[in-house]
């Protein structure tokens, strides 16, 4: 991914992932300034990778506001290179507003940022400002100042945050603790708790058709990323495959329902992620070979009324 020291990007990784018991952690984002009041439009610009899932979000956000032609957006190559996330010169993954060539241009822009070059990333185009690099504050953002419907509701917003305070550590960011842990004992900690959310998740789902009862939520919002790249990446790169999300009824009805949601189904890419989990890594898959499936129909019907 390549790392950023006081402005100047070193395509080595000068913080290590793991930690010396094997486990992943992941750094914390480092861009964390706000909005208030409503998002002028045209005003501001969104950096995101398709194959990113903390990107995913804040674009399923802009999808359901119905706001995807309120703020622009770039889109990475799915694939990095030693000069982390890039862009192309022209078409689907050029970069629009600046016209960079890397990511990583773009925070040197922000002083003299230390740390991690990622997406999402919120810019103000008016004074090139760099807003926000962390995505669950941006869903917030993008949540409070765009029009249409409330996915943060006050009167769900207890049960909305419990949620996400569980499946952040043990399901979003949990498959990448255990397809990165360096040991036996870090990898055993992390998928099971994979699965222990997995299984808390169905649970509810068998008694209320959304997480946090009939409305749709930030909560859904941030866990449906996960569950669209489950089977297809996480399941045989990152080595959680226990089960699959198909194996659980409630769950997979779930999934296949906001997929079905105007909009949605532009914001996924299945083969992008079946190709880049199964990637040529030297750890995780040193011959680069790609496994054929899963074969997965994501427009059947849900089945959910």
């Amino acid at each position: 991914m390549g790392y950023m020291l006081k402005g100047v990007y070193y395509a080595e990784d000068l913080k290590p992932k793991s930690d010396h018991d094997g486990e992943f952690r992941r750094e914390a984002s480092a861009i964390r300034d706000g909005i208030e009041g409503p998002l002028e439009k045209d005003r501001y610009h969104l950096y995101l990778a398709i194959n990113c899932p903390w990107a995913h979000r804040t674009w399923l956000m802009c999808t359901l506001k119905g706001a995807t032609d309120h703020l622009s957006m770039s889109f990475a190559k799915p694939k990095r290179t030693d000069q982390g996330w890039v862009f192309d010169d022209a078409g689907r993954f050029a970069d629009p507003l600046n016209g960079f060539a890397s990511l990583h241009q773009l925070y040197s822009t922000h002083q003299s940022y230390t740390g991690r070059i990622t997406v999402p990333v919120l810019v103000d185009k008016k004074d090139g400002r760099l807003i926000n690099n962390e995505s669950a504050e941006i869903l917030r953002i993008l949540n409070d100042g765009l029009d249409g419907l409330d996915f943060y509701p006050k009167a769900l917003r207890g049960k909305i945050d419990a949620w996400n305070d569980q499946i952040y550590p043990k399901l979003n960011n949990g498959v990448y603790r255990a397809g990165f842990a360096r040991t036996q004992e870090a990898y055993d900690a992390a998928v099971v708790e994979v699965f222990e959310m997995l299984d808390a998740v169905e649970a509810q789902l068998s008694k209320t058709r959304y997480l946090t009862g009939d409305q749709l939520t930030e909560a859904d919002i941030r866990l449906f990323p996960t569950l669209a790249r489950f089977d297809h990446g996480y399941h045989s790169a990152f080595k959680c495959n226990k089960r699959r999300i198909v194996d659980y009824p409630n769950i997979w009805g779930f999934a296949r329902e906001i997929y079905q949601i105007s909009g949605v189904a532009e914001t996924v890419d299945f083969d992008v992620y079946r190709r880049g989990y199964n990637s040529q890594s030297e750890l995780r898959n040193p011959l680069g070979i790609i496994p054929i499936g899963p074969d997965m129909d994501w427009g059947a019907s849900h089945e959910r009324g």
